[in-house]
């Protein structure tokens, strides 16, 4: 397909006033939408839920002897427990009995909530259990609870347990992004494997939940749940999940009891110790490695209960050594910003409460903060979160319609980020955000509201308006705006303060048979959040989706088949189609844990002055036939723009993206292969080829220590004859690159804050004619210890 010329501004402008107008008549109201989207429906919608019976509410009894948390329940504290059977299976299953028996203890003493499960086997060979890192049982059996400490309905902690004793601990947000397992705490736990199955024992400080206050007695949200998988992997729980309700909390049990529990002084004191050597060859390839000099980084983090719902966090020249490497990612064709996961343990901390509907909080964005101050939690109905802290190094994202570019400032900033939410009704909420970043000649400043509106059990909005302010120093902005590269995304920065808004909202219809959604984005050309990932500006985006839903029977090999639609338009604020889609949708579930999720349909592209016709396809295929195996495999195939081409001549090619994946487990070794491929092929041949390839080796010693072994090796080869040369005569593209990570690590873990690390690193990189040089090595140790009061 090749490229045709592109539309001027006013173009198609009637055309994109009509899909907007049908999507903000949809928006005018609930009922506009669900007639929308009912009239695309083969089989309609169901009619709205009938009101909830209130939920089952449990007495917790005070334990009535000493527990010991060895994974044995032979204590005589849990004869005097709670005592409760899992009956249901939710998934596969809806709400059908559990094929396996789960018996949940529950009791506390003043300092703990204990938890205890028998879980029943009919073949407890095939139990899946293997020794790892925690928050890495997924692929095992596991045990846990789901505990809705303010009794809200919208956050709940998550505590989960294998058969070892690894664990696994997260947030559950119902107001915003779900599941987040970054989250740890300090807990204990113990399981082992029995003749009969397999039990584990668990014991919550008080200290590490966050609570209402309270003279008498309180009642949480509590829902203890089982993963039992084989052919399909089962999910188990006390109570039934209505598919037909868009809230999993509010279909918790209640605990009631906990009367003269306090979480005492609760404070918590971190001191770490990082040492390391650096070492680099500053003349490359041939100049000599220099050995650097090894700097000791001491530092201290704090925390602070102000209250049993409120926390202070401060940090002194906290650590923020990356001991877990980036998964690497293929940055070769790419226009905009690629994004990296939070991992440091400071901005983990209460991360939930910071969230928005889009990602106008990224606390990455803090590159080298010397200090660091947060204060979040909850009171009632308020939930509020503050970061104020000064980054000694100012990393920038400068994005436009057409890419994004970087920069930094060259001297430190100081950041701060303020958020409220407040509970509105029975399960709707309502935020503002503001977030402040200042250095030398420099800042931005944003700030705005947010809510999710939930209109009954199947439907909510959800939407989120901020305004912004920016100035850069007038050196940063000639040295962007001057570089071709920016020129060509259209990133140019403007002189002095400027401003833009942002404006989001959403429609979404979940049910049991249909699922449906509407949205509408306006980011304006001038709008920043430094302190957020918003790599893209200067567009106006309509969508519109339909999804139906099949469940199958128990024992069916297909137990969830969903087939839909979903149509994008977006436009830049001249009125020009940059992007726009049509595409089919489709996912099923099957037997060993077999999932298949694709996409497939025709869209249009608008860069550097041309408007692309293309064809895509998505898909990604996981299938785990034994506890011990798993395979993957996700593809892209169709048309590609070449982002890499001439100015003001774009090339379409055909690409064949692949990312094969495997992981071996045994119980003390886990190995973790990943493969990309990507090329792209052109009119006048094969632009380029590139391989990347990462390889995690880890053998766990026991619960608490591991040896781990890292591997990430890229290498692109292109076809220098077919990209122009420069004044000079020489194609500007290398026609063969490479680059190799290697880490090997030590790691000895009482709780994520008292641990040992030792560990070397190093990378090489090799081009046409140069083998692979090492270009840096590293040797660290750090050292933390967690003191609780």
């Amino acid at each position: 397909m090749s490229p045709r010329a592109a539309p001027s501004p006013r173009a198609e402008p009637s055309a994109v006033r009509n899909v907007l107008q049908v999507l903000m008549r949809a928006f005018s109201t609930r009922f506009a939408v669900a007639g929308l989207l009912a009239a695309v429906s083969v089989a309609g919608g169901p009619a709205l839920a009938a009101e909830s019976a209130p939920p089952e509410v449990l007495v917790v009894p005070r334990a009535s002897a000493p527990i010991r948390v060895d994974g044995v329940l032979d204590d005589p504290g849990w004869a005097s427990a709670l005592l409760r059977e899992l009956p249901n299976e939710f998934r596969p299953g809806e709400n059908v009995p559990s094929p396996v028996r789960t018996e949940c203890r529950v009791t506390y003493d003043d300092r703990f909530l204990y938890v205890a499960f028998r879980a029943y086997d009919p073949e407890p060979v095939r139990i899946r259990a293997h020794l790892s890192d925690r928050d890495a049982l997924f692929r095992d059996d596991f045990v846990g609870i789901i505990l809705d400490t303010f009794g809200d309905d919208r956050r709940a902690f998550e505590f989960l347990v294998n058969p070892l004793g690894v664990q696994a601990d997260g947030v559950l947000n119902d107001v915003g992004n779900g599941e987040d397992f970054s989250w740890d705490a300090i807990w204990d736990s113990a399981g082992r494997i029995t003749p009969e199955g397999y039990e584990v024992e668990i014991a919550i400080p008080f200290t590490s939940l966050r609570f209402p206050e309270s003279a008498g007695e309180r009642t949480w949200g509590f829902q203890p749940t089982r993963s039992y998988p084989r052919t399909m992997r089962h999910q188990i729980s006390l109570t039934p999940i209505d598919r037909n309700r868009n809230c999993f909390l509010c279909q918790s049990a209640r605990l009631a009891g906990f009367e003269r529990i306090a979480p005492g002084r609760n404070v918590e004191l971190d001191p770490t110790l990082t040492a390391h050597r650096t070492d680099e060859r500053p003349v490359f390839p041939s100049g000599p490695m220099e050995r650097g000099k090894v700097d000791m980084d001491p530092g201290l983090s704090a925390r602070w209960g102000i209250t049993p719902g409120l926390s202070l966090n401060a940090a002194l020249n906290p650590d923020f050594s990356q001991v877990e490497a980036d998964a690497q990612q293929l940055a070769v064709n790419t226009r905009f910003a690629l994004f990296y996961p939070e991992k440091r343990p400071l901005f983990l901390e209460g991360a939930d409460y910071f969230e928005t509907p889009l990602q106008t909080v990224y606390t990455r964005t803090l590159a080298d903060p010397s200090w660091g101050v947060k204060l979040s939690g909850k009171q009632g109905r308020h939930a509020l979160g503050v970061i104020v802290g000064h980054d000694t190094e100012t990393n920038l994202v400068f994005p436009a319609n057409q890419g994004s570019g970087s920069g930094t400032l060259g001297s430190g900033s100081d950041a701060a980020i303020a958020r409220y939410r407040v509970d509105v009704g029975k399960s709707s909420a309502l935020g503002v955000l503001v977030t402040h970043r200042e250095g030398e000649a420099y800042h931005n400043r944003v700030a705005g509201a947010d809510g999710l509106l939930r209109l009954n059990d199947t439907e909510k909005i959800v939407f989120q308006a901020l305004g912004s302010s920016t100035a850069y120093p007038d050196a940063l902005v000639d040295a962007t705006n001057r570089d071709p590269e920016n020129q060509r995304k259209g990133v140019q920065l403007p002189s002095g303060e400027f401003g833009g808004s942002l404006l989001s909202a959403s429609y979404q219809h979940e049910s049991r048979r249909w699922n449906g959604w509407t949205s509408y984005n306006d980011v304006g050309r001038g709008f920043r959040a430094d302190l957020g990932f918003i790599p893209r500006v200067d567009t106006r985006q309509a969508e519109i989706g339909y999804q139906k839903l099949w469940w199958g029977k128990p024992g069916a090999a297909i137990n969830d088949l969903r087939l839909g639609g979903e149509v994008t338009r977006t436009e830049d604020h001249g009125g020009r189609l940059t992007d726009q889609s049509a595409l089919l949708l489709f996912y099923a579930q099957g037997p060993y844990q077999s999932s298949l999720d694709g996409e497939a349909g025709r869209q249009k592209e608008f860069y550097d002055g041309s408007t692309f016709d293309k064809w895509t396809t998505h898909f990604f295929f996981n299938i785990r036939p034994t506890g011990d195996f798993t395979c993957s495999l996700g593809a892209q195939l169709g048309d590609q723009v070449d982002y890499e081409s001439p100015a003001g001549s774009p090339r379409l090619g055909r690409v064949t993206h692949l990312e094969p994946g495997l992981t071996y487990d045994r119980r003390h070794l886990r190995l973790q292969l990943d493969h990309t491929f990507e090329a792209l092929d052109i009119a006048g041949g094969r632009l380029y080829r590139a391989n990347l390839v990462q390889l995690r080796l880890a053998y766990h010693l026991g619960l608490r220590a591991f040896v781990r072994a890292i591997l990430q090796y890229q290498a692109v080869r292109r076809d220098p004859a077919l990209y122009p040369p420069t004044g000079e005569g020489e194609s500007p593209i290398p026609p063969r690159s490479r680059g190799l990570l290697s880490q090997l690590l030590f790691s000895y873990k009482v709780n994520p804050q008292t641990l040992l690390f030792v560990g070397y690193s190093e990378g090489r990189i090799g081009e046409t004619g140069l083998p692979l040089t090492q270009t840096d090595r590293t040797v660290f140790l750090k050292l933390g210890y967690a003191w609780v009061m």
